[in-house]
């Protein structure tokens, strides 16, 4: 039996929450980074003097590196290894974040920007290809979207810097803080071992054994190998709370040609219908959120809100993601991606429609609370749903292009906003618009998609 078939069969053991808690805060400083920016915008539109349609590009610029390290973090993820590309854009996109605390023109930040945007992008699929491929499939969905609920805490952390911070110290600090993060590559390189899916894959089948033998927690004996985790060999390490001894990591090596997939491949018989129904989903879920999100704190204020009422309201809608999160991760398991999904995008859908026509506090923060309930729920789902699409050999490009495809959604969302409002259409018929898109986001989903509930991951090959 394959060590990918051994991972499908394995009960969850302390390493998977470890690796959750982890990876989730990763995710976590991923979400404050991409979150301090939408509560800075409001900001620089005054502090600046900027247009809605240069907001819009601030917004839409960190989304088109977004995309294009989607498509070459994943890329690469499939050569290298998840973990070096996890730690490697986990350093980049925080130092670049330090860096749009020195901006100092609407230039400069867009270049910072970018930046940070191809960092978050490189590392988003790749996160959660690793956590999947260690996870068997009888839990898969769960722990994929917890890892995806660790993105509300973050945005949560994000508002309340902004909302202590900015008011009594300026943007530049809450960016500043944005780079902390870059710290935390110290454990993840010590402590997070390669995925053995992806050694086995590739050859490295005594690494890709020791490292099973770690996660089932059974004895390697004389079979230890290097676990990917640290950069030496032959020296004792802590890993995952114990002490494991690693031994000079071993050459032998599959003489094998690992079969690299192509994009071409992507859309060959096998995969066409999957890719195009991902990237498709991810286009309409990313367009939607990243349109609505970025100008949330902005659109408040708009409607004649002060920055610190917008920013209050906005970590009551942000709370209002963990349940979200919580209740996708019941269902995804029980009954289901397709279903949970199509009733999350749905009920974001409906709630945006709502948050438009919404003319009261009241209105304003019930619709907008289950709008952040819905909207990152759904995330989680498609987080699940997109690495169990693909085999192990093609899961990081497959993951990374439909991420990427996605991120056009996202850079056009941002700046198509900002070219409405500034050409005096109101906030309902924005919401009317992003209604429109998820109401064909359900629709692909019930045509297009494919239930893999329980499923092995390499069943797709």
């Amino acid at each position: 039996m394959s060590i990918s078939q051994r991972i499908e069969n394995l009960p969850v053991k302390r390493f998977h929450y470890i690796l959750l808690l982890s990876a989730g805060l990763g995710w976590m400083f991923d979400s404050m980074d991409t979150g301090i920016i939408s509560f800075v915008l409001p900001v620089l539109m005054k502090t600046w003097g900027l247009t809605p349609e240069q907001v819009g590009n601030i917004g839409s610029i960190g989304l088109v590196g977004m995309a294009l390290g989607a498509i070459i973090g994943g890329s690469i993820a499939d050569r290298v290894g998840r973990k070096k590309v996890f730690a490697f854009t986990l350093v980049m996109y925080s130092i670049a974040t330090g860096l749009c605390g020195l901006a100092w023109s609407y230039e400069s930040l867009l270049v910072f920007r970018f930046l940070v945007g191809f960092g978050l992008g490189g590392q988003l699929p790749v996160a959660v290809t690793l956590v999947s491929e260690f996870t068997p499939a009888k839990h898969r969905g769960k722990f994929l979207v917890l890892l995806e609920s660790f993105w509300a805490i973050g945005w949560l952390l994000a508002a309340v810097i902004s909302y202590l911070i900015i008011p009594a110290f300026g943007w530049h600090v809450a960016f500043f803080i944005g780079a902390i993060p870059a710290l935390y590559v110290f454990y993840l390189w010590k402590y997070i071992p390669e995925s053995p899916r992806f050694l086995e894959e590739n050859g490295r089948l005594e690494e890709a054994e020791a490292v099973y033998r770690m996660v089932a927690g059974e004895d390697s004996g004389s079979n230890k190998a290097n676990l990917g985790v640290g950069t030496g060999a032959g020296v004792g390490t802590q890993e995952m709370g114990r002490k494991v001894t690693v031994d000079k990591p071993s050459k032998s090596r599959n003489n094998t040609k690992v079969n690299r997939v192509t994009l071409g491949e992507l859309f060959s018989k096998k995969f066409l219908r999957r890719t195009v129904f991902l990237w498709l989903l991810w286009f309409g879920i990313v367009y939607s959120y990243y349109g609505i999100f970025t100008w949330l704190p902005s659109i408040l204020a708009i409607k004649g809100f002060s920055l610190t009422k917008s920013f209050s309201y906005v970590i009551v809608m942000t709370l209002a993601q963990i349940p979200g999160y919580f209740t996708a991760a019941f269902f995804v398991d029980r009954i289901g991606r397709k279903p949970t999904l199509a009733t999350f995008v749905l009920g974001t859908a409906t709630s945006a429609f709502f948050f438009g026509q919404a003319d009261s506090v009241t209105m304003i923060l019930v619709f907008g609370s289950l709008m952040s309930f819905f909207n990152l729920g759904a995330w989680g789902i498609l987080y699940t749903y997109t690495p169990e699409l693909y085999p192990t050999r093609a899961r990081g490009t497959g993951a990374g292009w439909a991420a990427g495809f996605g991120r056009i959604g996202g850079i056009l969302a941002p700046a198509v906003v900002g070219r409405m409002l500034g050409a005096s259409i109101s906030t309902e018929t924005v919401f009317l618009m992003f209604t429109g898109v998820l109401i064909l986001v359900v629709i692909n989903v019930l045509v297009l998609g494919e239930e893999t509930k329980g499923r092995p991951m390499d069943e797709v090959a």
